[in-house]
């Protein structure tokens, strides 16, 4: 995270030289004599000044000022919790950090956990789901790079949570050990089957739901559904097979397998196909990682619908479903599925394995 701490005492410049980042420090408490360090920037102009040029360029602003006039320097800048830079005030003698924006989604509440330990001091977080030590909605799995949907239900699914309602778990896939505080999952939160909760939707306020399927209707209104990275897809391709006629058919097809692309974790091919220009963009526009194996290690795995084909071309009976088993260590969940000039089968990771790409 990209931070910046501002001091404009002199023991906030004291505490802030103790601190990563850059720090923007006070001209009048540059030593005599110091050297020019990159990340140690003085400054003379207004701290309202100096909050609007480093605004829009840092993750992080940790004012080492009192809490009052950090409220009144940030307050013309804010716009919603998505783009805020998580805000972090010091007190001037270190004892107490606060997290005061941006806390869940802007990661300040974890940033002043981290300051207060190398300061040894107080850490002073008040958003509900922290004191109460249960399931922080907006961010559950981020760490293992869960997205979510169904946002406009956010706050009335961490109203329902916090408020020790009942409220449904359900986990068709993903990572197992999501659940990463030391106290056991609050008593509220139930996890169940889908197939359970239809029978008992009644007795639950809401819903937080991990699933890579798409899905009409949720048995609860007040739904959070959670994006695991659990899909692979293995792409075969012919030479010069565009971004486009990949994209395409690849959206097509997870849309009649009723599966999310958000849940797509990377590109499995060949390792002839490594420098495919089509697959190559397709891969860099998503953001994907493209996983590559030899034909002898292609050949190793018995592929539902061999190609005598590909065998002839690559040396290997398949591509698309080979690799996408292989990168998955899981489960065929589409097999290989065809159209001109591309080859698709999708794979889920078996995640009481592992996780191997």
């Amino acid at each position: 995270m990209k931070t910046a701490t501002i001091a404009i005492t002199k023991h906030g410049a004291a505490i802030a030289r103790k601190l990563g980042g850059d720090r923007f420090i006070k001209n009048k408490f540059r030593p005599e004599g110091e050297a020019d360090q990159q990340d140690l920037i003085y400054f003379d102009a207004p701290i309202k000044s100096l909050t609007a040029e480093i605004w829009p360029r840092y993750k992080a602003l940790v004012y080492v000022v009192s809490l009052g006039a950090v409220v009144r320097t940030i307050a013309p800048f804010l716009k919603d919790k998505h783009e805020d830079p998580a805000i972090i005030v010091v007190d001037d003698k270190a004892q107490f950090v606060i997290s005061v924006l941006s806390g869940h989604v802007g990661g300040a509440n974890q940033l002043t956990q981290e300051i207060s330990d190398r300061l040894s001091a107080t850490a002073i977080i008040t958003t509900a789901s922290d004191v109460g030590q249960t399931i922080s909605v907006d961010i559950l799995g981020r760490e293992l790079g869960w997205t979510t949907e169904g946002e406009a239900f956010i706050t009335a699914v961490s109203a329902a949570v916090v408020n020790e309602e009942a409220v449904a778990f359900v986990q068709e896939t993903g990572e197992l050990q999501w659940w990463n505080r030391q106290s056991p999952l609050p008593k509220n939160i139930v996890v169940t089957t889908l197939d359970a909760l239809e029978k008992d939707a009644g007795h639950f306020s809401a819903l937080l739901f991990v699933t890579d399927r798409v899905i009409d209707m949720t048995p609860i209104e007040k739904s959070v559904l959670y994006r695991p990275k659990s899909l692979v897809l293995g792409i075969g391709s012919d030479r010069g097979t565009s971004l486009e006629q990949i994209e395409s058919f690849v959206f097509s097809q997870l849309t009649v397998a009723h599966l999310s692309f958000k849940s797509v974790r990377n590109v499995a091919t060949a390792e002839a196909k490594r420098d495919e220009p089509g697959l190559n963009a397709f891969c860099e526009k998503h953001g994907l990682a493209l996983v590559c194996y030899a034909s002898e290690t292609l050949k190793t795995v018995q592929a539902p619908n061999p190609s005598a084909m590909v065998l002839k071309h690559l040396g290997t009976p398949g591509v698309s479903e080979p690799a996408a088993m292989l990168s998955s260590e899981g489960t065929l969940i589409v097999p290989k599925q065809k159209t001109q000039g591309v080859t698709l089968a999708v794979a889920r990771i078996d995640f009481e394995q592992g996780d191997a790409s």
